[in-house]
């Protein structure tokens, strides 16, 4: 059996995903075999469109700013995250991130799950 090796994906190699999503800047750094991770950026006081992640769940980990996440019927829903907060998001669940700081969000996401990784949408459902 081959030995497992190491995999290193420097900064400068991180490139942007294909499906972006307006108000967010995504790179990809790792994607296969049912897992993507990146890095991702948000603009200060800037929701993003609505969207979901169809059969993927997302863990997302805030390094700096906010993350405010809206979501559920009208989206009326929220969750909102710092530093060193880490945050789920359920497979299929439509929703969009707001950063209501005054800086730059940063945020690492690891998505587990098959299909297209990202899905721009009108908004939630109204229920």
């Amino acid at each position: 059996m081959p030995e497992a090796r190491i995999t290193l994906v420097k900064a400068s190699e991180r490139r942007p995903t294909p499906s972006q999503t307006p108000g967010m800047s995504r790179e990809e750094a790792f994607s296969g075999d049912g897992i993507w991770a990146g890095y991702v950026r948000s603009a200060p006081k800037t929701p993003s469109g609505w969207h979901h992640h169809g059969d993927h769940e997302s863990l997302i980990y805030i390094l700096e700013g906010k993350l405010r996440f809206e979501f559920g019927p009208g989206g009326r829903d929220v969750v909102e995250a710092g530093p060193g907060d880490f945050v789920r998001v359920p497979k299929n669940t439509v929703h969009r991130e707001n950063n209501p700081s005054g800086t730059e969000g940063k945020f690492v996401v690891i998505r587990f799950g098959t299909g297209p990784p990202n899905t721009n949408v009108d908004g939630p459902p109204k229920g």
